[in-house]
């Protein structure tokens, strides 16, 4: 199947995982500011093509546990962590990403917003510091 996976994780839990559509190439940025419109079409046909970025529902499988374990053990508590899947079901992790991007049309769909979590983990960072210097 031409799809990667992206297991985002903020606080070092996962959130989310978002499926990409590979099968245009390889430009998988889900950002909004990465999204190339219609107004580039050569050919001036206007469709409505399926989305690029799909949040999985109740994404489970084994792998979250290992990729959790691999972020703790690494300091890292944001992330988005990519792989794709062999036809015999075997994942295969390319990309380990810390500086992280949501797309905003997938999460509405869903109702769940990546920025917002993160803001609420910063937050919660924040105050824990600030505790400490108290």
């Amino acid at each position: 199947r031409p799809f990667i996976t992206r297991c985002e994780f903020i606080g070092g839990q996962f959130f989310y995982a978002v499926e990409v559509d590979a099968s245009q190439g390889f430009e998988l940025c889900p950002a909004d500011v990465c999204e190339i419109d219609e107004a580039f079409c050569p050919t001036g046909e206007k469709s409505t093509p399926a989305p690029r970025f799909r949040i999985l529902d109740r994404f489970e499988d084994p792998i979250l546990e290992r990729y959790a374990t691999f972020l703790a053990a690494n300091g890292i508590e944001v992330a988005g962590i990519e792989f794709i899947r062999r036809p015999d079901g075997t994942i295969v992790t390319y990309d380990v990403n810390t500086n992280t991007n949501y797309n905003a049309q997938a999460e509405t769909v869903v109702g769940l917003h990546g920025m917002r979590e993160l803001a609420r983990f910063l937050g919660r960072e924040l105050a824990a510091e600030q505790q400490k210097a108290a």
